[in-house]
């Protein structure tokens, strides 16, 4: 199921035939390892390297409970290894420390095995928690489509014999799901041109697209006697890698008059709308583009227009003042005419909701409401809608509906049809409330991301630097860039004057996002703020920012690395706390990464600190970085510090230019992780900073 990489030499197996084994890997992967007698890790799979991150030349002859299991797991862990040891078999969720801190929580098989002295060892089968309650979540979902649907539903496999049939499939061709189960179709229901049929579903096997809407007509053991009218679809069933796995079938009974032809595309099209919906709205976590994407599904294949308004309480939540309440702001609009009237209904506008108006009450009551021709003229209470009534008597109907998530009324969406169209009937309101109740979670997600971001940015920022001083012997910038795609980070950098002209140079890096991870950071930077003025060596100071995030609580942790100038000598001293090497480039252009040193996390309790004494002769740069500047989905921490050093080579120009510089270049698309820099250049006593 997976490689090995072992410290130990295994005899050469000899060959068997074996089928496709990828099955299981690319549903669940599943990390494999082996310790010996001793506890010490003597093969380690591939898996296991992706899930853990450790890799093999890393893990291999180290005790296996040192590096993979947390502290407060250490005991547990030496009773199920002796409960292991003694032949029996443990089976449990316990936590895994990643290669970078954090904690993976796995479902983990815990069997004897001999090791390579014959001794018992054990072999320890895990999975990813948060993977198995996907898969389970999934197959619940698959489940229940196939026990509730009342559409006839079965998956073919590329023979296209039955693998599953569901209960309505069942009763349509009077044969048990069971006797669909390895036959074809032309011998379940021979008399329903199942050959036809079976000629689709290989087209549709071999070109790699769906079929919808094929005929087939004829008698079933269902109903002998008379002929019957199928609506069938058929798309490929194909897995992560896009090979083909089957076929799945979808049928609707039409025999009975046009009516239930009808119904069956408006079926067809209602799943077709729902699917874009899934796939087309809360695409991001930005506010208005999700309203966009609601209006965008909503128009025009289920109304002609669509406005999409949400309470500015609920935007602005800490208006304590309540100058917000009753007050509704447009975040998205479509409308049928551009050049009407209309287009002065623009996202980003407000107002106030009268008393007595369908709005109020569909928003007080969060019950959607439709409106028909007599009603409409109250339908925009906007004292820009004056000019608006001409558009309105073109309206055959509308519909408010709520937006509600979570129990809590957000706003509402307003949907219309002109007279020349039918206008909503009870169907059409059934699937726009359902497009609409989908949409309101991700309105509903992407407000309290905007928010809870909007809150950790403004936190990082008041606690963060806003201008560097200006100090003896360095020329000084920085730089803190918030992820692109996550909550802002608790990463900083600080500069604080010390007595006799020295400085002090910080940078570090808070594990986790968002107000809490930024909360730290402010208590970290005041900490050391604090101890670096009282002039504790950097060592030292490192050994007491251990203490302050252990007490803040077992599962914080930081990186952090700090510095010491002295004009007076020319050098620094230097200590680091597991953060990424600092680099120096000589005015030469010379660039070189400190090999001191690197220490302990904070918060490891390892406490393992020591300094490193570097010489900056006048015109050396001294940068400080966090590890979002350096690493990525697509490179590695070696490729991404080669690339800085390329940058710092040339470094004659101006700072604040060389320090865009960086960010340009190792950074060509928004950061994945924040991201903290810092550039600290030595120039002579007496001389000015570079311009």
């Amino acid at each position: 199921m997976d490689t090995y990489q072992s410290t130990s030499e295994v005899p050469e197996q000899p060959a068997v035939a074996v089928g496709y084994a990828g099955v299981l890997r690319e549903l669940l992967p599943i990390a494999l390892w082996r310790e010996d007698a001793d506890g010490r890790v003597a093969e380690w799979s591939l898996a296991a390297q992706d899930l853990l991150g450790h890799r093999p030349r890393d893990i291999l002859g180290r005790p296996g409970t040192e590096v993979l299991v947390p502290d407060a797991n250490r005991e547990l862990a030496h009773q199920l290894t002796r409960r292991v040891q003694a032949g029996e078999t443990v089976v449990g969720t316990l936590p895994v420390r990643h290669r970078d801190g954090h904690r993976v929580t796995m479902e983990m098989w815990i069997v004897p095995a001999a090791d390579a002295r014959g001794r018992t060892g054990a072999m320890l089968i895990a999975v990813e928690t948060s993977e198995v309650l996907r898969m389970r979540d999934s197959l619940a979902a698959l489940q229940s489509l196939f026990t509730q649907s009342p559409i006839g539903l079965a998956t073919l496999g590329p023979d296209l014999r039955f693998v599953r049939v569901n209960d309505a499939l069942a009763r349509m061709n009077g044969v048990s799901p069971a006797g669909h189960l390895g036959k074809r179709l032309t011998e379940v229901v021979p008399g329903v041109n199942a050959d036809a049929l079976e000629a689709t579903m290989r087209q549709v096997l071999e070109r790699g697209t769906a079929v919808v809407d094929v005929r087939r007509t004829g008698r079933t053991p269902a109903d002998p006697d008379h002929d019957h009218t199928w609506s069938c679809s058929y798309a490929p069933l194909l897995d992560a890698s896009g090979r083909a796995l089957g076929v799945i079938a979808s049928l609707i009974d039409i025999t009975d008059s046009q009516h239930a032809q009808v119904e069956a595309e408006r079926a067809r099209r209602r799943f077709a709308v729902l699917a874009e919906a899934g796939t087309r709205i809360g695409t991001t976590l930005d506010l208005r583009q999700t309203a966009e994407e609601i209006a965008q599904v909503l128009v025009p294949q289920l109304a002609d227009s669509a406005d999409v308004q949400l309470l500015e309480a609920v935007l602005a939540p800490d208006d304590a003042a309540g100058t917000h309440r009753g007050v509704l702001r447009r975040l998205a609009a479509v409308f049928p005419d551009p050049g009407a009237p209309t287009a002065k209904l623009l996202p980003g506008q407000t107002f106030k909701i009268p008393a007595g108006t369908v709005y109020e009450q569909v928003i007080a009551a969060g019950r959607p409401m439709n409106l028909y021709r007599t009603d409409i003229p109250t339908l925009i209470p906007d004292p820009r809608a004056e000019p608006l009534r001409a558009y309105l008597a073109t309206l055959g109907s509308a519909r408010l509906i709520p937006l509600v998530a979570r129990g809590t009324v957000l706003g509402a969406v307003t949907v219309t049809r002109l007279a020349s169209r039918e206008p909503f009937d009870e169907q059409d309101c059934i699937l726009i409330d359902e497009v609409v109740a989908r949409a309101a979670l991700n309105i509903d997600n992407a407000r309290m991301y905007t928010n809870q971001r909007r809150a950790a940015l403004t936190l990082q920022r008041s606690l963060s630097n806003s201008a560097l001083p200006r100090v003896t012997g360095l020329e000084l910038t920085g730089r803190y860039l918030p992820a692109s795609d996550h909550d802002v980070g608790g990463d900083w950098y600080d500069v604080i004057q010390l007595p006799g002209g020295r400085t002090g140079l910080v940078i570090g890096d808070v594990m986790g996002h968002g107000i809490h991870a930024a909360a730290v950071m402010g208590q970290l930077r005041t900490a050391v703020r604090t101890l670096a003025r009282h002039g504790v060596p950097p060592a030292q100071l490192l050994r007491s920012l251990d203490a302050v995030v252990a007490d803040l609580g077992e599962d914080e942790m930081a990186t952090c690395v700090y510095a010491v100038h002295d004009p007076a000598s020319g050098g620094c001293t230097i200590a680091r706390a597991g953060h990424p090497p600092p680099a120096v480039a000589a005015s030469g252009g010379q660039v070189t990464f400190l090999d001191g040193p690197p220490g302990t996390p904070l918060g490891t309790g390892g406490r393992e600190f020591r300094t490193e004494e570097v010489d900056l002769p006048p015109g050396s740069l001294l940068v400080l970085y966090t590890d979002g500047l350096i690493e990525a989905r697509d490179r590695d921490l070696d490729q991404g510090m080669a690339q800085l050093g390329r940058v710092l080579r040339d470094q004659a120009v101006p700072l604040d230019r060389l320090c865009d510089e960086v960010l340009t270049r190792l950074l060509p698309t928004a950061p994945q992780d924040d991201v903290a820099l810092l550039l600290a250049r030595t120039v002579p006593a007496g001389h000015p900073p570079l311009p």
